[in-house]
């Protein structure tokens, strides 16, 4: 039980004993770098920290407010229109009411539904926009990679320990910034929103 806990620390740290000890190459640009045979990058800044990212979370949380505020309205009156049913019912033929009480139920499960896939709509495009920043990051960095004598990049948040050292995510993102910019090259949409 505990060598099955002690590996993963065990390994990252043979890592890291193990980048204290190679050459640094191609890295002189990056003096807290060092050549390793394993990077790390943090993804999420990735997307959150660059240009295009910027931009996507901007469109992205523009369009919550939205929606929210059109929730909130539409939870206005529907209240509204729930009150003044309440109030009929007290003079209301029991067989009319019930069939009010249904329509205006139905109506509810229907904005319900619909205000749902406007919010999975949102959703699904934050996830298109983190995919298409992640394939235009790939080229940038496998370069890296081989730059820095690497064979694997791994995502930082999947790491229980590693050397800062090794953590390539600052670098990634100005050369991220540098070929995608804010991402209207890989936005499809971007021509029929102008």
């Amino acid at each position: 039980m505990a060598s099955a806990v002690l590996r993963p620390i065990v390994a990252t740290l043979i890592i890291y004993l193990s980048t204290l000890l190679m050459p640094a190459v191609g890295i002189a640009q990056q003096p807290n770098l060092v050549s390793s045979p394993v990077l790390t990058v943090e993804i999420e800044r990735l997307f959150r920290d660059s240009q295009f990212g910027v931009q996507v979370f901007g469109r992205f949380n523009a369009a919550s407010a939205e929606l929210a505020a059109e929730n909130r309205k539409i939870e206005a009156d529907l209240e509204m229109e729930e009150r003044s049913l309440t109030e009929q019912r007290a003079s209301a033929d029991p067989v009319d009411f019930r069939r009010l009480a249904d329509i205006f139920d139905a109506k509810v499960q229907a904005v319900r539904r619909e205000q749902e896939l406007k919010r999975l709509e949102l959703n699904q495009q934050l996830e298109q926009g983190r995919g298409m920043l992640l394939d235009a990051a790939a080229p940038i960095l496998e370069g890296l990679m081989r730059e820095f004598g690497a064979v694997a990049i791994l995502a930082r948040s999947n790491i229980v320990l590693s050397a800062d050292a090794i953590d390539i995510t600052n670098i990634a993102i100005a050369r991220i910034n540098d070929v995608v910019a804010d991402g209207n090259d890989l936005n499809p949409n971007t021509d029929q929103e102008k």
